[in-house]
């Protein structure tokens, strides 16, 4: 029998304690880009929120992102290496535009996140392979069941929150948004949907921010949006942030 340290050395082999190396080295991997991501989902909109981190002072502050739109109606905040983030997010657009193509409407964000950790989970089971270091939140607005949020693991896991995090932080994060909604019933609007998230960031990061230390993303069919992923600008983010520290 080979020694314990063999064991990593294949992605499909279990070592005798039921531990799958390559796929725990996924998750630690996500962790080595420093950031935190957290999605909160309301009545009538979806948030995405993660810090904003440029390495080199000589970068363009405008070509750092973690947010990305896969339609139109969906977007996504992708936690982990950033080339992985870039990866998935040209997959997830390719299986959007060839179900559009096939079947002639927008292909819904629970099938979207369905797909996607299918491809994730394939990765597992072949040696030639390796996990993608990505966590990926997918927010959409469905004409039939409202607000959806879903996160996909480098397993493959796929799930629905009301309120997900992913990074350095994740459990803290989690720990604050269990506090936030702790009533199912409770229904958040757009900007409280906006400022929890924020929140919950600054809380489990114990910092306060500026903003542009942050990137927002939502999607919303409340004043008058029509359910389109877009980004927050700067200035709607500081009147967020002022709103947090006035309320506080």
């Amino acid at each position: 029998m080979a020694g314990a340290r063999g064991y990593d050395r294949q992605i499909t082999v279990f070592s005798p304690s039921g531990h799958l190396f390559q796929s725990e080295y996924a998750f630690k991997a996500v962790n080595s880009s420093g950031l935190t991501s957290i999605s909160v989902k309301g009545k009538n909109s979806v948030v995405v929120v993660t810090q904003k981190k440029i390495v080199d002072k000589l970068i363009h502050g405008d070509s750092v992102t973690h947010l990305f739109n896969i339609t139109q109606r969906i977007g996504c905040v992708m936690t982990g290496m950033m080339a992985d983030c870039r990866s998935v997010v040209t997959r997830a657009r390719e299986e959007a535009v060839n179900f559009q193509y096939k079947y002639g409407y927008s292909i819904p964000c629970s099938y979207l996140a369905q797909r996607i950790g299918d491809l994730a989970q394939v990765n597992t089971q072949y040696a030639g392979r390796r996990s993608m270091a990505v966590v990926t939140m997918l927010c959409s607005i469905d004409d039939e069941k409202g607000p959806q949020l879903f996160r996909i693991d480098p397993t493959g896991t796929v799930l629905g929150y009301r309120g997900a995090s992913a990074g350095v932080k994740e459990q803290e994060a989690l720990s604050l948004l269990e506090k936030k909604l702790k009533d199912p019933n409770e229904e958040l609007n757009e900007d409280q949907t906006i400022q929890a998230a924020i929140h919950s960031l600054q809380v489990c990061l114990s910092s306060d921010f500026k903003s542009s230390d942050i990137e927002v993303g939502l999607v919303s069919i409340e004043n008058g949006k029509n359910g389109v992923f877009h980004i927050l600008d700067e200035s709607t983010i500081e009147r967020h942030l002022n709103s947090i520290a006035e309320r506080d």
